[in-house]
């Protein structure tokens, strides 16, 4: 394998990024992955949380014979634009930027490139498998088939009930309601026009957050017609694991969910720790080796030389 820096354009930005493509003498499949919300890295990380998933992902998938590519996002790493006012849209506008820089790519085989997205970069994953851009396959690890907003609705009731100790304490005699205070703070960033707002005295990206809360993936999900590989722990905080049931009606392709007992949306299995204080020590971990073999399978599968050429979109 050689790992290349690589750089690409999208809408006027130049975006960095690792080429991960096996030293073969003919054209290989390839796999864009595509990470979670917030100024995150080519790697999944966070200056709040680095998960370090797509190393590990990357390592997995190139072992097989089939090529990589990971970039950071607008503002972050080494790639140019302000993560601050970058929209969700920007998002997917970057993602079918990357889609088409592998397209020419003469490594790569057109017809044989698979998305990969983990939570936000799962909502990017359907846009383009709903034909956006012509993948021949998506893979949505802890994935989303609701609005943003109701997703978020249930993330911050499932958040507050694995409360425990004095913050569950708190939320009690405070009188706080969750949901209430959630959606008095979405109607604020709705009914703005600004990019940035102070949310609670945090600054917030309202451009991204309107744009994502009105996103409905199912109207995507009822487009794809390519292959799909949906993974969501059943421990998972912040999307319905039930949403599986819901991708499993909606999409039209070929698709296979995998609901994992214990796994978390940091793609590991909970530890002594309960909800998200739980995230940094897992983090610390390695991925769920049933997350990494259940996407390497299903990617040996779906990348044999008789897989059918993706739709145009």
């Amino acid at each position: 394998m050689t790992d290349r820096e690589i750089r690409f354009q999208s809408a006027g930005v130049t975006l960095a990024g690792t080429f991960g493509v096996p030293e073969r003498n003919e054209p290989v499949p390839a796999v864009l992955m595509l990470p979670g919300s917030g100024a995150t890295d080519r790697n999944d990380n966070a200056k709040a949380l680095a998960i370090n998933a797509f190393p590990q992902f990357a390592a997995a998938i190139e072992q097989r014979g089939i090529a990589t590519l990971r970039y950071d996002k607008r503002g972050v790493g080494a790639s140019e634009g302000d993560d601050q006012t970058c929209g969700f849209d920007h998002r997917f506008t970057d993602a079918v930027a990357a889609v088409e820089w592998l397209r020419q790519q003469p490594e790569i085989d057109a017809a044989r490139i698979v998305v990969l997205g983990h939570s936000e970069g799962a909502s990017l994953a359907i846009r383009l498998a709903g034909g956006a851009a012509p993948v021949a396959g998506a893979i949505l690890l802890a994935g989303s088939a609701q609005t943003g907003e109701r997703t978020l609705l249930w993330q911050g009731r499932k958040i507050a009930d694995s409360l425990t100790g004095f913050n569950k304490w708190l939320l009690r005699v405070l009188h706080i309601d969750v949901a209430k205070s959630q959606r008095k703070a979405f109607a604020r960033i709705n009914g703005c026009t600004a990019d940035v707002i102070r949310v609670q005295g945090r600054k917030v990206n309202a451009r991204w957050m309107r744009e994502f809360l009105a996103y409905d993936p199912a109207i995507d999900l009822a487009r794809v017609n390519v292959p799909v590989l949906a993974i969501t722990g059943d421990h998972d905080l912040q999307v319905d694991p039930d949403d599986l049931d819901r991708m499993r009606e909606l999409v039209h392709g070929p698709i296979q969910t995998l609901r994992l007992p214990g796994v978390t949306h940091v793609l590991r299995t909970e530890g002594e720790k309960r909800g998200l204080p739980g995230y940094r020590e897992q983090a610390r971990r390695p991925v769920d080796p049933r997350v990494i073999s259940a996407v390497t399978g299903w990617l040996a599968r779906i990348t044999d030389d008789d897989l059918r050429t993706p739709s145009a979109g």
